[in-house]
């Protein structure tokens, strides 16, 4: 279990000035669950799910990963490979040479025996597709299999959590559909919990719960057809819901 408790951040720029971006957040996420974040730009979406693998540590309040705190330096690394991190831009974590030694990369860090981690890359090629690209160069990858890729040498560490920072926000629509229905796959058929940080209302619809930030606080959270059938207060913080659920809004006013 991921436990957020009454956490506060805020950034500090060069000018001494202090910019809070949470205030108050409680949030819990259960293992095995599905869990969108929205909100609009600003509303402290990423930096929420920094903070929950220590990445950035709050100003107040405590972060807890299955009882290991965050702000324990000690408890980081056990922290980290309970948690993998896919962020908006895979390029920002592709580090390797080739697809094959990006996905054995994390697992050489975890000290793995040799034949476990031969094992762990055939598996990820075949499940994402990139057996083809093997001893390629991720830069020769499209958009899409970039993001595979970056899955791919997640997923190969077995997290018990995935988080994703809007991971479909540069791919085309095409792309941004396989890579939400690869995560939807992931989560049933490896029982991992998945929290996922989108501005998309139709991929937030898959989770089995919906968290609204706004302003660096908790707006609303519940079942997503519950909280998209709340159009006035969605669009009064400048989020749109999706089509059906504004229209049958209209023709209801």
């Amino acid at each position: 279990m991921i436990e957020l408790s009454d956490i506060y951040f805020s950034y500090h720029d060069p000018a001494g000035e202090t910019r809070p971006v949470l205030n108050g957040i409680t949030l819990r996420i259960d293992p095995g669950e599905s869990l969108a974040i929205m909100g609009p730009n600003g509303s402290g979406k990423s930096t929420l799910i920094k903070c929950c693998n220590g990445l950035l540590l709050p100003d107040r309040g405590r972060v807890r990963v299955d009882g290991l705190d965050t702000a324990e330096e000690q408890n980081l690394a056990a922290i980290r490979r309970r948690i993998g991190m896919i962020f908006q831009n895979p390029d920002n974590q592709i580090v390797s040479t080739t697809v094959e030694r990006e996905i054995a990369f994390g697992l050489e860090n975890l000290g793995l025996p040799y034949d476990e981690m031969h094992a762990r890359v055939d598996e990820m090629l075949r499940y994402f597709e990139l057996e083809p690209y093997r001893l390629k160069s991720p830069h020769y990858l499209s958009g899409g299999e970039k993001q595979r890729l970056a899955l791919a040498a997640v997923l190969a560490m077995k997290p018990r959590y995935l988080i994703l920072d809007e991971p479909t926000s540069l791919l085309d629509p095409l792309h941004r559909r396989q890579i939400i229905e690869l995560i939807g796959l992931l989560h049933q058929q490896q029982e991992m919990a998945c929290l996922l940080v989108t501005q998309f209302p139709e991929e937030a619809w898959a989770a089995q719960r919906l968290v609204v930030l706004e302003g660096g606080r908790l707006f609303c959270e519940g079942p997503p057809a519950e909280i998209f059938s709340r159009v006035d207060e969605l669009v009064a913080i400048g989020l749109e819901p999706p089509l059906p659920f504004y229209l049958d809004h209209l023709l209801q006013s």
